[in-house]
């Protein structure tokens, strides 16, 4: 969780408490800033994924490639540790889908990023996919065992 916030919201910069202090101070006193902000973010489905793909470059295939790897993590954690050993897929879906909202909106709130529905379209995906390999992988591994133990 904190390398997720560290890198979503601080793109591996220090986290200075007292700017973002200011920063919510100043932009809670100015809704229209944060509106203006909101505004200038893309809410328009897999126009940022389409940009990157038309024009490839390191920085494109990086922001496209870790937003997903960066909530494939999430999405093993959530199986890994959850009390409700019924976790799904759906469930992993809309908890990956409520987190990536939430960053985005701190990243206008905070006027520390651009509000982008493409990343929430890439870190849902990841946190899905973290949820499928870590199933995938308990899978293999138990039928490792099982196969070792008829052996």
């Amino acid at each position: 969780m904190y390398a997720l916030f560290k890198i979503i919201l601080f793109k591996f910069n220090s986290i200075d408490i007292s700017f973002l202090w200011d920063q919510l101070q100043r932009n809670l006193g100015n809704t229209d800033y944060i509106l203006n902000r909101l505004q200038s973010g893309n809410f328009t489905v897999f126009e940022t994924i389409s940009n990157y793909i038309q024009r490839p470059s390191i920085h494109n295939i990086i922001n496209i490639f870790g937003n997903i790897l960066i909530f494939m993590p999430f999405g093993a954690f959530l199986l890994l540790y959850s009390k409700n050993k019924g976790m799904t897929l759906i469930n992993v879906l809309a908890l990956s889908l409520s987190l990536s909202l939430c960053l985005e909106c701190l990243q206008v709130v905070f006027t520390i990023g651009a509000f982008d529905v493409d990343d929430l379209i890439l870190n849902t995906f990841g946190g899905c996919m973290g949820c499928i390999f870590f199933k995938l992988c308990h899978r293999i591994l138990k039928f490792r065992e099982w196969h070792f133990l008829q052996s």
